[in-house]
């Protein structure tokens, strides 16, 4: 498998290099809170049918998309309740993805069905690419079902020459996946428990 482009997230090129595949249909994977992750434009079909392909990835299985903030999610989510907006502030940036109805610009690819995950992941570097990038379809960098990639060595031995370029901020925490909340349903509702414990959430909510 062919080798990919590596650059020290610190290099005074990454941003712009990253941008640059990113615009032109390209994947980049970076470091975040829990792991390194390989994205997408959200919105670009082509390249995040190519997440699924490097992954091996059952097409159904939707992508969570991870944004710079909580206004980013006026791009892709309709508007939110009090209650979303209350947890967002509470715990973004941090490992809460938050489920919430989609907008119908968010392509299939993406989610085929009416909701979509979001988060807002606490690393630098992930937030400096979303904040110019915009919203990025992404996921754990590397073949389904195997272990969570926390450096980027972890990413070139499992996914090699299928993204285009890894930004290497070192190695990552790792440990559990983010907490998933939904937040289509009132109360929200826990899907996968992380991090962030239901008893933390639901004393937000009460507060």
């Amino acid at each position: 498998m062919a080798a990919p482009r590596i650059l020290k997230s610190d290099d005074p090129s990454a941003l712009a290099a990253a941008l640059e595949i990113l615009a032109g249909g390209g994947l980049v994977a970076f470091p975040t809170d829990t792991v390194y992750g390989v994205g997408a434009p959200a919105f670009d079909v082509h390249a995040v049918e190519r997440i699924f392909a490097a992954k091996g990835r059952q097409p159904e299985k939707a992508l969570p998309i991870l944004i710079a903030d909580l206004v980013s999610a006026a791009l892709v989510a309709e508007p939110l309740t009090a209650e979303v907006r209350r947890l967002a502030e509470a715990f973004w940036p941090g490992p809460l993805t938050l489920v919430v109805r989609k907008l119908p610009v968010v392509p299939e690819s993406v989610s085929r069905g009416l909701t979509i995950g979001l988060r807002v992941p606490d690393h630098p570097v992930a937030l400096e690419l979303l904040r110019a990038s915009g919203p990025l379809a992404a996921t754990s960098a590397n073949p389904s079902g195997s272990p969570d990639p926390l450096t980027a060595e972890d990413v070139a031995d499992g996914l090699g020459g299928r993204v285009d370029l890894i930004l290497d901020g070192g190695s990552v925490p790792g440990g559990r996946a983010s907490t998933v909340v939904d937040c289509t349903v009132l109360p929200p509702g826990l899907i996968r428990e992380g991090p962030l414990s239901l008893e933390a959430i639901q004393a937000l909510l009460k507060g």
